[in-house]
């Protein structure tokens, strides 16, 4: 046996032993199983004062004639000061909605029934309105998925790019402007004097974004959240724009969460990963585990898609099927009706997030399905 593969099986094990100290077990096709607790996730997760951002249970629904769509149900996550985590999964398995809700950005008839969300000691949710726009742009700022139409076609980049200053910082308008004009050469926008004046439409793609991020970073924010940050942009683009927050994440120690379904982008980026599926996150550890031994089905599908370069004759595997109707998911768990593991337990057993090996989490009742 390799030394990785010993590893690997150490891993498991001790991981095995984890659950069954704390949790009932019974036995099943691939093995011992564990019951998921009643009380949630937040367990998992340490002390909510140690981190930048932490959510606990946090849940947002939406209204419809169908019935309570749960777009992001009991999330529980942790950002620390100057980490990168990726928040990964395929359209429609919540992301923008849980990106949005740690902001409190969601509106009718979107509402939260429960969860905490905290920011540097701050329960977010105890927050009154303007209260928590004095955070919005200042503390935690983010970067909308379309620039074009985040940004106002009737006012000038160096209007809406000093706006966070007059409203936070109490700059004067030629302060701002100044202001304004610095943080657009700081994200590599040219001629910044010139282009100062200018309206969005008279933006290149890439051009809006950096001018999107040079608005997120004005007040200099302590989290950054970068929503699909490089959607629409060809690869060479993608790739100064991503090497920007890099360097941002670096020189100012500033926390940033990025949301994307791209893989790679996760892999050249983040320290630590999110997987999500249907409202819930099913995977979390730092990115080198992630790739290296996903445990759950839906992480493993997403890796089996990535195409290889070096190898002519690979064949992808797509996962098959659809994201759930989350107002009205299936019996057990929300991945049984595509998860190519599932057995009869899977269309019973509802799996939340347990711990399968030292800081990786894990939403499958199985610890190493094969």
């Amino acid at each position: 046996m390799s030394s990785d593969n010993h590893e690997r099986t150490e891993s498991t094990e001790l991981g095995k032993e984890k659950a069954s100290e704390s949790r009932p077990v019974t036995k099943g096709k691939h093995g011992t199983y564990s019951v998921p607790p009643e009380d949630g996730e937040e367990s998992l997760f340490g002390d909510p004062s140690e981190a930048l951002l932490a959510a606990r249970d946090m849940r947002t629904y939406f209204d419809t004639e169908e019935g309570a769509v749960k777009a992001s149900d009991g999330i529980s996550l942790d950002i620390h000061a100057g980490e990168i985590v990726g928040l990964v999964g395929e359209s429609g398995c919540g992301k923008s909605v849980t990106s949005r809700s740690l902001m409190r950005l969601i509106e009718s008839p979107g509402y939260n029934p429960t969860g905490s969300i905290y920011f540097n000691g701050r329960d977010l949710m105890d927050l009154s309105n303007e209260e928590i726009r004095q955070i919005r742009g200042n503390e935690i700022s983010m970067i909308f998925q379309e620039p074009m139409s985040a940004l106002n076609p009737v006012f000038t980049i160096g209007w809406q790019i000093g706006e966070p200053l007059r409203v936070h910082q109490g700059m004067s308008k030629a302060e701002a402007r100044e202001e304004a004009i610095e943080l657009m050469r700081q994200v590599g926008i040219p001629s910044p004097e010139d282009r100062v004046d200018d309206y969005p439409h008279q933006f290149s793609g890439g051009m809006r974004q950096r001018a999107m991020i040079s608005m997120a970073l004005a007040c200099k924010p302590d989290l950054l959240i970068a929503d699909e940050p490089t959607t629409a942009l060809d690869v060479t683009i993608e790739a100064q724009i991503l090497e920007l927050i890099t360097d941002l994440n670096e020189r100012r120690d500033m926390a940033v969460l990025i949301v994307t379904h791209d893989l790679g982008v996760v892999a050249e980026t983040c320290d630590k990963v999110a997987v999500m599926y249907a409202g819930r996150i099913v995977e979390y550890s730092d990115v080198e585990t992630i790739f290296a031994d996903p445990r759950h089905p839906y992480t493993r599908g997403l890796l089996s898609c990535i195409p290889n370069p070096a190898d002519e004759d690979q064949d992808l595997d797509p996962i098959e099927g659809q994201v759930p109707n989350l107002a009205n998911p299936p019996e057990g768990c929300n991945f049984v009706e595509r998860c190519p593991y599932a057995t009869d337990e899977c269309y019973s057993v509802d799996p939340r997030l347990r711990e399968v090996g030292d800081d990786h989490f894990s939403a499958c009742i199985w610890e190493d399905p094969a």
